[in-house]
Parts: C-alpha cells; structure tokens; sequence
C-alpha cells in the first residue's frame, strides 16, 4: 500500500472509496434496486455516497465535484429535484451530467464524487 493512501470496500475489481492526501474518490454510485424511477435511483445513489463520505470522515459540504452520468437526459428535471433537495445549502459543488450508456440497461443514473476530508 502507498504511504498515506487507504483504499475501502477492495474488491477484484475495484475499490469503492479511496483516500489520498486529504481527497476522497469515490467510485461510481448506482441505485441497489434499480427497479425504482430516476428519482428513486438518484435518492438511492445519494444515500450511498453520504454513507461513505461518512465512512471516510466528511460530508456533502466538502464535495468538491460531481460528475453525473444519466441514462435518459427527459430524466434530468426530475433528478434534478431529488439532487436540490439533498445537495448542502449554499455549499453545491461543481457538477457535470452527460447522457450515457450505462453498464447495466436498468441503471438510470451513475454518479462519481471527489471530496475534501
């Protein structure tokens, strides 16, 4: 392991949270139960990240980007709603959200977060 470098949930494939002088890279989040709408998913997503900007000592204050992948940009508005109504009051990071393919065709949203600790 590199000095100051802590990886979380490692698997074969990937780590779901690494920390690196005072970043947090989270990995992609998708929804558990992709059977729910984007504004299901993207709730689904957001409780994820909390748990492990949690898990590494932080919160969605210090996010400090926020990249989006959707599947149906139609879908936008609405996630854009759930997204408001959890995103820290005067702390919105920076964001970008792209249509996309997805790995899995029920996926609607996929989200990559970068934090401060």
């Amino acid at each position: 392991m590199t000095q100051g470098l802590r990886r979380f949930h490692v698997g074969d494939r990937m780590s779901e949270m690494t920390i690196h002088n005072g970043t947090v890279y989270l990995a992609g989040q998708v929804a558990d139960d992709a059977s729910h709408d984007i504004r299901g998913q993207t709730a689904q997503v957001l409780e994820a990240i909390d748990k492990l900007l949690t898990e590494a000592g932080t919160d969605k204050a210090h996010i400090l980007r926020c990249q989006i992948f959707i599947k149906d940009l139609a879908d936008f508005a609405a996630m854009n709603e759930v997204w408001e109504d959890w995103v820290a009051p005067g702390d919105a990071p920076p964001r970008a959200t792209v249509q996309a393919n997805l790995a899995k065709p029920e996926w609607k949203i996929e989200m990559v977060v970068t934090a401060a600790l």
